[in-house]
């Protein structure tokens, strides 16, 4: 018998005391070009590098700038020692990047991620509805050089995209 051995649809790894490098995107940036990824057999690790280059450049469900970006820190940081430890954060245009260490559930962090998030942009834009897509990239930090690699990478990731307000899109507890 020949056992399938490619898994493109992993189940999030949920596990207290871990941290975690979760990101999500808008709603709206699903397009085209992001379904095909999204279906592709193409590895996990493949697969959201190439999201997270598309996005970094992509108009679609772009509308995270001015005030947001400050409201939607100072929200993450006001649960920080509640559900999670926030080590980092970057609000890119239309996804979020956040490094924690779990002190709850994948689900409570996340619906407080998103949720809470959410209500904040809706109310600030003057919108009704979903924001968030409802998937995430959840990826669990291996060690502490995995965990400096992915802390340089949000912390950098609206520099490299060449956003003019960089330095306000970024939150890190080493900084």
């Amino acid at each position: 018998m020949r056992h399938n051995t490619q898994y493109t649809n992993l189940p999030h790894l949920d596990m207290k005391e871990h941290y975690q490098f979760i990101t999500f995107r808008t709603k709206e940036s699903l397009d085209n070009y992001l379904k095909k990824l999204y279906a592709s057999n193409e590895p996990k690790k493949i697969k959201q590098y190439k999201m997270d280059q598309y996005l970094d450049r992509s108009p679609q469900g772009a509308f995270l700038y001015g005030s947001l970006l400050e409201k939607i820190i100072n929200y993450y940081q006001s649960y920080d020692q509640k559900h999670f430890e926030l080590y980092a954060v970057s609000i890119m245009p239309n996804h979020i990047h956040v490094l924690l260490k779990q002190l709850e559930d994948m689900t409570t962090i996340t619906r407080t991620l998103k949720g809470g998030s959410a209500h904040i942009i809706n109310v600030e834009l003057g919108r009704k509805g979903k924001v968030w897509s409802s998937d995430y990239y959840d990826k669990l930090i291996r060690d502490q050089e995995h965990f400096d690699l992915v802390y340089e990478y949000i912390k950098n990731n609206a520099l490299k995209a060449g956003l003019e307000d960089a330095d306000k899109r970024f939150y890190g507890a080493y900084e």
